[in-house]
């Protein structure tokens, strides 16, 4: 499986070339272009079950697209997100990720989509009570609005919520106020994320929220 990931980082797209036998699983609707002799095949995203809980408490999508090369050639397929901004390609090992509603776009068969409890201060952030999480072996893409950053953590940071868009699921994870009740409302940050214990996040440098709240104030 050959990897290119172009047009970065504002515009970046996802060019992978399957090798006879090899196949990619991506989110419902990420595929841009494919070889016509690639099979596409679409299921549940991780199990009936699975796939409920994620779509309907994680804001993802209910159904997966698996891939397929079965032919004896090289062939294509192109994917990407619905938004601007860039696209990281992270192996995962012994540490599983979890991801905000709408981050992951793709992964290799030996990842595993689960769910993983986000509790009821993240729904009510507007964040889901689930996180999509990815395990087991393998490589995993997701996107960002705008550009990404990779962030090391040992101990707390805060991070407002529409800026988180991955982290390890070893990271303890609580969704607090800004600043308590008068000081969310007045500053403007309203909820934000406490990241605590070692290890990695991944930050978007925009935020959709952010973009709804400024073009609603230039609309009403």
């Amino acid at each position: 499986m050959d990897i290119d990931i172009r047009y970065k980082p504002s515009f970046a797209t996802i060019f992978i070339t399957l090798e006879p036998g090899e196949s990619i699983i991506a989110e419902s609707g990420a595929m841009v272009g494919m070889d016509g002799k690639l099979t596409m095949k679409t299921e549940f995203n991780g199990g009936f079950f699975s796939g409920i809980l994620k779509k309907f408490f994680g804001g993802e999508s209910l159904f997966v697209n698996q891939f397929i090369n079965k032919t004896k050639q090289s062939l294509q397929v192109v994917l990407s997100q619905p938004t601007i901004g860039d696209i990281a390609e992270v192996q995962v090992q012994e540490n599983n990720l979890c991801f905000q509603p709408g981050a992951y776009i793709a992964s290799t068969p030996g990842v595993k989509l689960g769910v993983r409890w986000a509790g009821f201060a993240s729904w009510f952030s507007g964040e889901g009570l689930f996180k999509l999480q990815a395990s087991g072996k393998g490589t995993v893409f997701f996107g960002a609005y705008g550009g990404l950053t990779r962030k090391q953590i040992n101990g707390d940071f805060i991070v407002d919520t529409g800026h988180l868009v991955a982290y390890e699921s070893g990271l303890k994870m609580s969704v607090k106020m800004a600043g308590g009740l008068l000081g969310s409302i007045t500053s403007g940050e309203g909820f934000v994320n406490k990241v605590t214990g070692k290890g990695t996040i991944y930050l978007q440098s925009r935020s959709i929220d952010g973009l709804v709240r400024f073009l609603s104030s230039k609309l009403y």
